[in-house]
């Protein structure tokens, strides 16, 4: 019997966004409610996406998550298309992608979204990145926002996903707080755990999507996360090294079907690794989507156990959802997923347009 093939590098790239927008979506069903919760109701987790949940979201509309990872994506949609334009007329400036995405963020906190009533605010959006905004507003600095140091949610972790699929390859290698992935991270968390984390999982993405095993990609981000600038103070000597532990947690101390299974108060290692019980810190999002990517499982099991382990389950499945999707490519999510995302086919589209 002949091998099934590997998913080809479009498929991958296909599967890193919808798998973003997969997670999210199936998540937010269950965001807030506790593993314990979650284990009285749905033992078996949420194997549909469904919608509702606190905010009652329609079955496969897009939560901040989403949104913020399509603002991200427009950007490098409209830098590309301006360098198309400046082939035939090189007076033409292309702008600074990085400002382009936090004009696009601000539109969504504003109102102004494609696709959405006008006027429409968001419904969910987390603190920092609503005093990000707000800060890029005032200052109208892209470079001058962020919610400051010890703001290390995973908000900036959720909507990264692009920069790996589209940017350049200092966009992720760079040492320099200007690398793309860490000045987009920065508009809102600039916390150096934030934009740390979002460069090491950019790597992570984009050597998986080049084909790397999995072993292997995760070592790419490790080394992404120790590189350091030569001016580098104890903070961030410090903040690179919690990164590095955040995925080598993720390749070896918890497993996603026993936190799932047993919750993060008794599974192996839980306590220790998920002291909030993955409710939204940066470094314990980033551990819990390396444990779903070292999982073997079909990307639908890992997943729904993803989304069970509870508390932030929409960011936390989206942040699995997309290192998956660009491990195992668009087929491995489930067409009746793929069929209800609100945003699957702009997605498709885009990516067609830019590869």
């Amino acid at each position: 019997m002949s091998q099934p093939q590997p998913p080809t590098r479009q498929e991958r790239i296909l599967g890193a966004l919808l798998g973003v927008h997969a997670g999210d979506s199936l998540g937010a069903t269950l965001e807030f409610e506790a593993w314990e919760d979650i284990q009285r109701k749905h033992p078996a987790g949420i194997r549909d996406i469904v919608g509702g949940g606190h905010f009652g979201w329609p079955a496969g509309h897009a939560t901040d998550d989403t949104d913020l990872t399509r603002a991200v994506l427009l950007a490098y949609r409209d830098v590309h298309r301006i360098k198309r334009l400046t082939a035939a007329s090189p007076t033409r400036t292309v702008p600074d992608v990085v400002k382009l995405v936090g004009n696009y963020m601000l539109d969504w906190y504003d109102g102004k979204w494609p696709g959405r009533t006008r006027g429409e605010t968001p419904r969910d959006i987390g603190a920092a990145t609503a005093k990000g905004l707000r800060k890029y507003r005032h200052t109208a600095d892209v470079r001058n926002a962020g919610s400051g140091e010890g703001s290390a949610g995973n908000g900036s972790l959720m909507r990264c996903i692009p920069t790996a699929l589209f940017g350049p390859d200092e966009a992720t290698l760079s040492p320099s707080d200007e690398s793309e992935s860490k000045a987009i991270s920065a508009i809102t968390h600039d916390d150096y755990l934030c934009t740390i984390s979002c460069a090491a999982y950019n790597a992570i993405v984009r050597a998986l999507i080049d084909g790397k095993p999995v072993a292997e990609a995760c070592q790419s981000g490790i080394k992404t996360a120790a590189i350091l600038p030569p001016e580098a103070g104890i903070k961030l000597t410090r903040a690179c090294s919690k990164v590095q532990n955040a995925i080598e947690a993720g390749m070896s101390l918890v497993k996603v079907d026993e936190l799932a299974n047993k919750g993060p108060k008794e599974a192996a290692n839980a306590r220790k690794v998920l002291p909030f019980k993955a409710a939204g810190y940066v470094l314990e999002s980033l551990t819990v989507a390396i444990a779903a990517l070292v999982d073997p499982r079909a990307l639908e099991e890992v997943v729904v156990d993803v989304a069970r382990i509870g508390k932030d389950t929409d960011s936390n499945a989206a942040i699995a959802g997309g290192l998956l999707g660009a491990r195992d490519g668009i087929e491995a999510i489930p067409p009746r997923w793929r069929e209800k995302l609100q945003f699957g086919n702009e997605f498709e589209e885009i990516v067609e347009e830019l590869i």
